[in-house]
C-alpha cells in the first residue's frame, strides 16, 4: 500500500495505520519534502516506508540521465538530511518510465516501483468508489501493490474498510521494502516479480 500528495490527513492515516498495526511506504516528492517535514519525521518514526517520487514530478522518460539522477538525487539528500535515513524506493511520477530512467535509478541504489491496483482516490469518487475499486480489482493479488494519496478526500473514509476487506481476503499487508526481490528476481509485464528460474 503506498500513498502520496498533499498533507491533508496525513496524520488521520497514520493513526489508522497504526490502530491496525499496518505499515505502508509514503513516496514524496521534494517540494512535499520542504512543505512538511514533521511529516516526513513523523512517518519515518512510525516505521513506515519513505520513498522518493522525484524532485518536480516531471515526465521522467523526457529526460537526460544526468536529469534523472538529478530529480531523484536531490528528494534523497532532503530526506536524509531530516531522518538519517537512505530511501532506496523510487516511483516515476505518472508511471512513466524508460531505459534512462531506470538505469540512472539502479546507479544511485534505487529500486524503481509500480503499482496495479490504483484506488482513483483523487478522483473524489466517494469512500465506496474507492473500497470498491481497490478490493474488487481484477488486478489484485499476492504482490499487489495498491496506490491511494494522503491528501485525497475520501481516503480517510476508505482506508479502514479497505485494511478490513483486505485482511478478510487472506492478504498481509506490508510495506514495499518488505514485498519486493532486490536480486535474483525477473519481472513481468504487469511488474509484478518472480524468482529467477521460477
Amino acid at each position: 500500500m503506498t500513498f502520496t500528495w498533499c498533507n491533508e490527513y496525513t496524520y488521520t492515516l497514520l493513526s489508522i495505520l497504526d490502530k491496525y498495526d499496518v505499515k505502508a511506504t509514503f513516496f514524496m516528492t521534494g517540494g512535499w519534502v520542504e512543505s512538511y517535514p514533521d511529516d516526513v519525521k513523523a512517518i519515518a518514526a512510525a516505521g513506515h516506508d519513505l520513498g522518493n517520487h522525484s524532485e518536480n514530478h516531471k515526465q521522467m522518460s523526457t529526460l537526460s540521465a544526468s536529469e534523472c539522477k538529478e530529480e531523484i538525487q536531490s528528494v534523497h539528500d532532503k530526506v536524509k538530511e531530516l531522518t538519517g535515513l537512505d530511501m532506496t524506493l523510487f516511483r516515476p511520477p505518472y508511471g512513466d518510465y524508460n531505459d534512462t530512467l531506470i538505469e540512472a535509478a539502479n546507479g544511485l541504489g534505487y529500486h524503481a516501483i509500480q503499482w496495479d491496483v490504483d484506488s482513483l482516490d483523487w478522483k473524489d469518487y466517494g469512500a465506496d468508489a474507492i473500497v470498491s475499486r481497490v478490493l474488487d480489482n481484477e488486478h489484485l493479488g499476492n504482490g499487489s501493490i495498491i496506490l491511494m494519496h494522503n491528501g485525497a478526500t475520501y481516503t480517510k473514509d476508505a482506508l479502514p474498510r479497505v485494511i478490513e476487506g483486505l485482511k478478510e481476503k487472506g492478504y498481509e499487508l506490508m510495506p514495499i521494502s518488505e514485498l519486493i526481490y532486490t536480486e535474483n528476481y525477473e519481472m513481468d509485464h504487469e511488474g509484478r516479480q518472480y524468482v529467477t528460474g521460477s
